[in-house]
Formats: C-alpha cells, structure tokens, sequence
C-alpha cells in the first residue's frame, strides 16, 4: 500500500519498436502522483542496451535528480523480473538495472499487466460503452485486447490489495458458436494444427487466418489482404468478405470476452484494449459482440449486468503504471 514516499519515478512502456518513458513525482502524504513529465519516445534500436536507452532518457530529463524507483511495462512474458524481447535484442531485467542505474527498485511487468492496473482510474472520456449495466464495487477487472497478440488481464481486489493476474488466454482453443464458425475452425485447423484464439480470429494475424478461411469455405477469390487492408475494405464496402471477416471477427470477440468473464468472475466490468478495434468501434457497437457476450444459456443474467466498455486513452499504459507504483512503495 501507499504510504506516501516521495521522489521522483520512472515510468516505461516499451514494446519491439519503440520505448516511451516518462517521470513521474510521488509528494509526501498526497497518496499518489501529482507531477507527471512529458513522455520520451525512443526507437529501440538507436540503443544497445535498455539500460544505455534509460540513461540516455534521465541524463536529458531527469534534471539532474536520480528517480528512486521504475516501473517498466514490456510487450512479452515476464518471468522473475526479467523479460527477454521477442522482436529487439533487448533484455530487460529489473534485478541488474536496479544497481547498474541507482534505483532502489526496478519493477518489470507485462503490458497487459499495466493496462489492468489502469482500469479503476480510467475516465467516462477514455471509454466507449459497449452495453451492460454500471459494474460491482470491489469485484474483478477484466481486460482483453486483439493486437499483435491476444492480451488477457485480470485486476482482482480483496481487503484493500489489489493484483493483476496476467494470463496466456490467447493460446486457449478458440472456440465456434454456429455451424459457420465450426467450418472456419476445421479449415484453419488443416493450416494450423492447433487453432488459438489468438491466431485464429482475435489478433492481426489471426484476422488474416481468419479472411483466408472464409474465402476458401466460400470459394471466393479475393486478394491477398493484410488486417489493416481486410478492416478498410470492410468497411468501405469494396470486399464481402473482408466485411464478413470483420463481422466474424466482433462475434468471436463477445463470445470470448463473455467466455472469460464468467471464467474470472469479472462482475467489476470487462474492457476491450489493444490496437485493432479502436480503428471500428462503430462497426463493433453495431456488431452482434454484445449479444454474444451475454449468449451464455443460464447464464445469460449474470452477463448482461455485467458493463462492457471500449479503451479509447493512448496512454493507459501510464496511468496503469501510475496506479501500479502508487499502490505497491517498496
């Protein structure tokens, strides 16, 4: 818990391309942060090193003043404080930064992680309400976000402690509500082997997989289409199955999300994060994402009470940093 430490922090947001940072300072009895700097974007591989990147960043913004503590948010597994990247040569590793950089702590967590410390403090402005009542007080958190992967988070609140459960739901077979979803499945399953929810429907790749699989079960021929040209050409109207796709896509999505609401309890409210649907979010609050969410037989109750909301603030990964470090000083 908080208990008011003061000094100045550093906040990080680091994915394969890019690294942003920001510092932050904690003021004395104020429970929580009342500065915060504006945020440094660097390109990572203008540095070796994570370490060579974040002096670089404190030796230009940090006036002069050594922060006391980081919190780093990366786009991978992170496993004892330690995260090696998939798509940089970085290795970000809390244990040999702390000393190297003079903190009296590092913190290294999963991206995802952050975005569901965010949740509690995010504004009626950063959300687009998809559906579903107002959420209970005190009860689960839940986050999933399509992007480059399938992001899975849980912030769960008990006697005033608060822990995110950071998942590998992604991985998890995805699954087919209707006779047109089984067909997609048993055509990516000859491609796939094992078909994920992520790289079956809910991801950029899996867009694809996803649009390549309706045209072959169509016997359409249709171009060869990144996720980014499949959700222009759905919704401009020029392509049926890219539209198809899109549709398909916000389906599975509601499913899943309403899957892993009853899974986590997530009675608090379940949030849609990540880089894709932000790009239609008309197109899913037309969708049938909500009715799907709720289409759980017995359960249906318990699912339409729960809210459903869209992520629209670019920088919740420093507000879920923010949270993160005001509720656990060392």
């Amino acid at each position: 818990m908080n208990i008011g430490k003061t000094g100045q922090i550093l906040l990080a947001d680091i994915g394969g391309t890019n690294a942003r940072f920001a510092l932050s300072r904690s003021e004395s009895g104020q429970g929580g942060f009342e500065q915060t700097g504006p945020i440094d974007y660097v390109k990572v591989a203008d540095f070796p090193t994570v370490r060579e990147a974040i002096a670089d960043v404190l030796a230009r913004r940090s006036g002069g003043e050594q922060p006391q503590r980081a919190v780093l948010a990366v786009a991978g597994p992170v496993t004892n404080n330690r995260c090696v990247m998939t798509n940089s040569p970085w290795v970000i590793d809390g244990n040999e930064l702390q000393p190297a950089l003079g903190f009296d702590s590092v913190h290294v967590l999963n991206d995802f992680e952050v975005v569901a410390w965010s949740l509690p403090a995010l504004q009626p402005a950063d959300l687009i309400p998809l559906g579903g009542q107002d959420g209970l007080p005190g009860e689960p958190l839940l986050v999933v976000g399509p992007g480059t992967g399938f992001g899975v988070s849980c912030l769960v609140e008990r006697h005033g402690a608060r822990l995110a459960v950071v998942t590998e739901a992604g991985h998890a077979p995805l699954p087919a509500e209707n006779e047109r979803e089984e067909r997609v499945i048993a055509c990516l399953r000859r491609r796939l082997g094992h078909v994920s929810i992520e790289r079956g429907a809910l991801s950029g790749s899996g867009l694809q997989n996803l649009y390549e699989a309706l045209a072959e079960i169509d016997g359409a021929q249709v171009p060869h289409r990144d996720a980014a040209a499949i959700t222009k050409a759905a919704l401009d109207g020029s392509c049926s199955i890219s539209r198809a796709t899109l549709e398909m896509f916000c389906a599975i999505l509601g499913s899943v999300a309403g899957n892993l609401a009853v899974t986590f309890g997530a009675r608090g409210g379940v949030y849609i994060a990540g880089g894709i649907v932000p790009r239609f979010r008309e197109f899913l609050m037309a969708s049938a994402f909500r009715a799907r969410f709720e289409a759980k037989g017995r359960f249906q109750d318990y699912l339409r009470n729960i809210p459903t909301r869209l992520v629209i603030k670019p920088d919740a990964s420093f507000v879920g940093l923010k949270m993160f470090a005001d509720h656990n000083v060392d």
